[in-house]
Formats: structure tokens, sequence, C-alpha cells
């Protein structure tokens, strides 16, 4: 199958690219997607620096590695959320800052212009990401949330995204949402309000990863063919529901890895997604880009799961059949 096989990055930025990237082409994979934190992938140099890109992909030459995205989860998280100290630990310090609020919003959207920029200077046609959201705290409604308030949430989509999307188009770049909570959109409604209040324009869509949607009983297939011309970037990532009378679906504020929780992210095969209907679907509404394993299993070893699941996805990575089963019965096809 023509799909390349890629690591997302974002879980391994403890290392640094120059030993990540021998590692990666251990494992099986074909490339890598490239996260913009850590040392792996620094935006500001990449826009500053005349060769900083050249040097990055030299490094994954060496190794055989290719890289068809960069992930930008953070900085864009910052541009919609109400900011607060959560954030100081994730946010570079050039986004940081004095940790005003209306200022990381503003270097946040700042950063992911650049991003675009960087994107394109790489030869990276998407960057996965998030959005925030202004009202992910009124998921509930209780107290009553006005109706108005949720309508002000999606238009402030519309008013910080919108800049930073021109300027994705002037690059030739996607951005690819990963519909996710806490972002703005976490389902499937969600996901055509946010498309409908930025009128659907292009440079935005989707990086599909089923491990947010299935445990919150969206069927990820359903998904793939309801957005099929906005998919422009695959996670490959499990989950699995684990409700046995105790445990709660909303997990309890208990962290991920405890086995108290009602749900939790597996690793590739382990979980209760059907990857072999995912591949079918992918196949059926044309999508050619990366399969991007994402490791996030508290319960298994990184470089155990990472190496299994690169095995698994090629496994199931097949391609559409280019004949009918019964056409060979056409005698004038024999």
């Amino acid at each position: 199958m023509a799909r390349p096989v890629t690591l997302t990055t974002g879980q391994w930025a403890d290392l640094k690219l120059a030993e990540l990237a021998p590692k990666v082409k251990s494992f099986g994979y074909d490339g890598v997607e490239l996260a913009c934190w850590g040392e792996l992938f620094d935006v500001p140099r990449a826009v500053k620096e005349s060769d900083y890109c050249a040097k990055r992909r030299e490094i994954l030459d060496k190794n055989g590695l290719g890289c068809w995205a960069i992930q930008a989860h953070l900085a864009g998280q910052a541009v919609l959320d109400i900011i607060d100290g959560r954030h100081k630990a994730i946010l570079p310090d050039h986004i940081w800052g004095d940790g005003n609020p209306a200022g990381v919003n503003e270097r946040a959207a700042k950063d992911m212009m650049d991003t675009a920029r960087a994107a394109q200077k790489m030869g990276c046609s998407v960057v996965p990401g998030f959005t925030g959201s202004s009202i992910w705290a009124y998921l509930y409604s209780f107290p009553p949330v006005p109706q108005d308030w949720i309508d002000d949430g999606f238009k402030l989509l519309a008013k910080r995204w919108n800049p930073i999307l021109d300027v994705f188009g002037e690059c030739g770049v996607k951005f690819a949402l990963e519909v996710h909570p806490t972002e703005i959109a976490f389902d499937l409604y969600s996901a055509e309000r946010a498309l409908d209040e930025l009128k659907w324009r292009p440079e935005f869509g989707f990086n599909f990863d089923p491990s947010h949607l299935i445990w919150q009983g969206v069927d990820p297939v359903e998904f793939l063919y309801k957005f099929k011309e906005r998919i422009y970037h695959v996670h490959m990532k499990d989950a699995i529901v684990t409700l046995n009378g105790k445990t709660g679906i909303l997990s309890s504020h208990l962290n991920f890895g405890d086995p108290r929780r009602g749900w939790d992210f597996r690793s590739l095969g382990h979980g209760g997604v059907n990857f072999e209907e995912i591949i079918r679907a992918l196949n059926h509404i044309g999508y050619n880009g990366p399969l991007s394993v994402e490791w996030e299993d508290m319960g298994m070893e990184r470089e155990f799961g990472a190496t299994e699941a690169c095995a698994f996805v090629k496994k199931i990575n097949f391609s559409p059949s280019t004949i009918a089963f019964d056409g060979a019965f056409d005698k004038g096809n024999q």
C-alpha cells in the first residue's frame, strides 16, 4: 500500500531528533510526524534560519525517514483556551512570555501562522494540531448555559483562526484539527459546526483519531464518511471502554493509566477500535496520506509498543481491490 506509516513524535520529545530517528527506523517506520516542541522541531528557528529545515531533513534522510507533517497541538491549544497556570507547563517560553492570558493567546496565534510558514519550508503539506476552546468548561449545562455563550465560543473560533488560516492558505498548507475533548470540535456534530462557522474554507480539516471518538460512543467510520473530503491526516491510536458497574465514562478525575478509569488509551490492537473497518473506509474515501501511529499506553513500554504498532499498521494497510471478485466470471474477461 502506498500510504506511509509514520510515528507521531509528540510523546518522544524527551529525546533529540538525532537520537530518535535511528530508533524510529529500527521500529520499522517509513517516517515521522515531527512535534513542534522539545528539540524535535523549533518553529521560530525554522522561520528565521535559512538552513534549519534542511538540517532537520538531513537527519531524517540519513536514517531513511520521510516527513509529511509537523504537529502543533500545544501552540494551537493556546489560541482559543482560557489561559491558566496549566498552560505554562506545555508552552515554550516565547509563547508563554509573562503569562498574561491575552498575550498568550496572541502569541500562540502568531506562532501558528509561523508554523504554516515553517511547514512550507520543511516541505510538509499538513499541520495536525489543536484549536483549544473557550467553552469546553460548559460541556455540562449546569448551571444552565445561555445558548449565546456557546454561539460566542464558535464565533471566537472564526475571529481568531481565520487570520491564521489565511496564512495557511498563502503557504499552501492545510490545518488538520484533531477532534478531541477540550477542543472546539470534539465529536461529529461539533466538528460540523466548526466547519460551518469557518464557512468550510479549504485550509481547515481534520486529523482523524478514532481513539477520541470511540469512548464517546461515536462511530469513527461514520465520522470518516461524514467528512470524507476533510480528512487531511490520520492518527492510528486505540482506546478501550472499561465500564464495570463501578467505573464511570467521565473517569472520576483519575489520571490515564489508573485501572479505575472508565476508559483509557491502548496501543494499537489492544483496545476496542475496529481498524480494519477504518482502513476500508479510508480506501473508500481515497485517503492516501500517512497513517501516523500515536503511542499512548501507560501499561506498555513505549519502544515495545511503537514497534508492535508499526507492524500492526503495516499488516492492515491494504489496498482496495482493482477488480470485482465476480468479474472473472464474465467471459469477456477470460
